[in-house]
């Protein structure tokens, strides 16, 4: 045996995951099967940005921001996994700059996100936070909350993609009517879907007595239910936002459920992330849930733009 065929052949270098938020056991368990994973769950923001650049690939969910500084320090990362719908808490621009690839899981949590928007609805229509908040007080208020029906009232669903299109199909058997306004989106698939296509916001916002919002949150889609929106709606308009926060201008909102333009609202998401103290948190016809609702996806192609009037 020769020295050179005596020398052993090295180690293999063993990818270095960070496993930034809580995916549950299951999946940190199929990770170590194939990499050196560190669970770094809780990290304060400068702990992640002294060590990100020891690792070849992170995995998110929604709490952790990778923005272009961050991203820069993350010299050998090569890859972000987030575990959920949306990307957009990843600056995808600056990580594709420095050559890392930005993965999601699209089919994730649909599910989830429908019939969460569905228990929302409902909890909205008929009171039920407030009922049982009544009776657990220690008041029997039968005609108090009593709601009104879902049968026979319009939904509007802004964004018609995978989430809005589950919503769709669940409220139409509750007897709803269902409009929706999605650009993307053919007038054929929504005939499919037993759906009417509104030809633009504003004659969804004429026709709904229910809205439901799932746009992606992007420049052009923030604060696109503002005070303009709002006032083309019909009075006594439900609204409801399982999306993203920033879709809604709160003031706005706020502005129209005090002036009775706006029957009620519910919300699983909020411009800012947690809150405890929104002013909306004390309203008798708000009804709210801490984001319970994974985030949609980005626009498969340009975003969706707001029509002329707006």
């Amino acid at each position: 045996m020769t020295a050179l065929s005596a020398v052993p052949d090295p180690e293999p270098v063993r990818v270095r995951v960070l496993v930034a938020e809580d995916i549950g056991d299951p999946g940190v368990a199929l990770l170590r099967e194939h990499f050196d994973v560190e669970l770094g769950i809780g990290w304060p923001p400068e702990q992640l940005a002294d060590r990100i650049g020891e690792f070849d690939g992170i995995l998110i969910r929604s709490a952790t921001k990778l923005d272009a500084d961050l991203l820069a320090r993350a010299r050998r990362l090569r890859a972000v996994g987030r575990a959920g719908v949306g990307v957009d808490n990843v600056d995808v621009a600056a990580a594709t700059k420095h050559g890392v690839v930005v993965a999601n899981a699209p089919q994730s949590n649909v599910i989830t996100a429908a019939e969460h928007t569905m228990a929302m609805l409902l909890g909205l229509a008929r009171n039920l936070p407030q009922a049982h908040a009544s009776l657990t007080g220690g008041k029997w208020e039968r005609s108090k909350f009593s709601g009104v029906e879902l049968y026979e009232k319009t939904l509007g669903v802004l964004a018609f993609g995978r989430i809005g299109q589950l919503v769709a199909h669940r409220a139409l058997a509750f007897g709803m009517r269902v409009i929706a306004f999605d650009p993307f989106v053919a007038a054929e698939r929504c005939r499919e879907l037993g759906v009417e296509k509104a030809d633009s916001p504003d004659a969804l916002y004429a026709a709904a007595d229910f809205i439901t919002l799932h746009l992606p949150n992007t420049p052009e889609t923030k604060g696109w239910l503002d005070a303009q929106a709002l006032a083309k709606c019909k009075d006594g308009v439900r609204i409801l936002n399982v999306a993203r926060g920033p879709l809604v201008v709160d003031a706005d909102l706020q502005a129209a459920l005090d002036s009775g333009k706006v029957g009620g609202a519910a919300l699983d998401v909020f411009t800012s992330e947690p809150v405890t103290d929104h002013p909306l948190l004390g309203y008798d016809n708000v009804i709210v849930t801490p984001h319970l609702g994974p985030r949609p996806p980005r626009p498969p192609t340009a975003p969706a733009t707001r029509p002329p009037s707006r």
